[in-house]
């Protein structure tokens, strides 16, 4: 494999995003007190940020290719485990007395607490990796079959796919684990799914940029024409 001056850089750009988010989800849930259709727009935080790692995956396709796309999907995963491990190590340990009395271990279960707890992490991991590979093989296969033309088609394409799976994924997990209500399983995705996909369509103009920028500076625009799509291959 070919050495690229960006593609590291990207790839710690992408981590950063996925990691931030989540724990921007544990710590609060934000209220604009607006609806759509009748549907109240309550979301966790980190669905503000989340979208962006979709915008890195499509630049990692686009530019790069799938099979690269898929190490840093891997990349994500695991460091996404490790921060929820040593979040759930950080809950069971002792606090220290001083800490106790101005914060205690009531206030970080309440705003960290779901890096940590089972059910989140569960849903957080599967829909993720599930849906940053749909994004990815989707906006792989479009490049193919518009021979590199229309690049809004597989940017919003795979996204509305991608996003799909991983909110639907996320919050049937999630309610699997007991975390959310089944009742609420509907609203829960709609709203995710709208929001998630609104912000990825908002930011198509700064992913045409980046994406032209960096076929020009690495010299590469790869299309997966013999690329083994298991997620699985290394």
């Amino acid at each position: 494999m070919r050495t690229y001056k960006y593609f590291d850089i990207i790839m710690a750009f992408f981590v950063a995003v996925l990691i931030t988010s989540n724990i921007a989800s544990s710590a609060k849930i934000v209220d604009w007190g607006i609806s759509i259709f009748g549907i109240h727009l309550a979301f966790d935080a980190g669905t503000l940020l989340f979208p962006v790692s979709y915008v890195f995956g499509d630049v990692l396709t686009e530019v790069y290719g799938y099979r690269r796309s898929r190490r840093v999907i891997w990349t994500g995963f695991f460091a996404l485990a490790v921060t929820a491990l040593t979040f759930w190590l950080v809950s069971i340990m002792p606090g220290e007395a001083t800490w106790q009395g101005y914060a205690g271990d009531a206030a970080y279960q309440a705003i960290l607490g779901g890096m940590s707890t089972g059910g989140i992490v569960a849903a957080s991991l599967a829909g993720y990796w599930l849906g940053e590979f749909f994004n990815s093989y989707v906006l792989a296969k479009m490049k193919i079959l518009t021979n590199g033309r229309w690049l809004w088609t597989r940017t919003i394409g795979s996204t509305l796919v991608g996003e799909a799976v991983d909110s639907l994924v996320f919050v049937a997990v999630a309610s699997l684990f007991g975390v959310f209500p089944w009742s609420l399983f509907f609203t829960l995705s709609l709203t995710n799914y709208i929001f998630k996909v609104t912000i990825e369509a908002v930011m198509t103009p700064l992913t045409y940029l980046v994406i032209n920028k960096l076929k020009h500076a690495e010299n590469e625009d790869y299309y997966d024409r013999d690329t083994d799509f298991n997620p699985f291959v290394a």
